[in-house]
């Protein structure tokens, strides 16, 4: 099984997933913005990572708008976020970013990553400063939006390797069907 691990990522949690995943399978690994239309053809399997924000997987479009040339692979997405993992979280981000056929085709992981206001460019920044006056607004503030608060003074780093073990578990048993 020849594989590759996409990713893109904006405050570096989504690039640390992707280079342990490519290590522990011993993959090929590179940043989203180095594809081109051909670059699929020598893969079985093709991963892609990309970071989490409003639900919409940034970079995913990469991946499906290219469906018609991944047929007959296997397509594996993990998205990452600050929020806790939970299978209402991956059902939210599964219906969000993929229609009836993509779920069919691709097997979908969450990682919990982290929040690093500094690292994020100008227009994320906006994005998520308007974010944050919603947080400051909302009249429950939860344990998880008191903790997303502080992590705009403090940035939260939530990943750990073991993390990824199912995913990689799940890419191994590929080589074994």
């Amino acid at each position: 099984m020849k594989a590759i691990v996409i990713y893109k990522s904006l405050s570096g949690f989504t690039r640390k997933y992707a280079q342990w995943i490519s290590q522990e399978l011993k993959s090929d690994l590179t940043d989203v913005k180095n594809l081109d239309s051909n670059f699929f053809e020598k893969y079985d399997t093709i991963i892609f990572g990309g970071s989490l924000h409003a639900s919409g997987i940034t970079g995913l479009k990469n991946i499906t708008d290219r469906m018609d040339k991944l047929e007959g692979k296997n397509i594996v997405v993990f998205a990452v976020g600050a929020s806790p993992s939970g299978k209402k979280i991956a059902s939210e981000i599964i219906n969000k970013n993929f229609n009836a056929q993509q779920q069919n085709r691709i097997e979908f992981f969450y990682l919990r990553g982290g929040f690093n206001f500094q690292k994020l460019d100008l227009v994320h920044k906006i994005v998520m400063t308007l974010f944050k006056w919603k947080l400051l607004l909302s009249k429950n503030k939860t344990p998880e939006i008191r903790g997303m608060l502080e992590s705009y003074k403090k940035p939260a780093d939530f990943t750990k390797k073991e993390n990824i073990s199912e995913l990689v578990n799940y890419v191994k048993s590929l080589n074994k069907g």
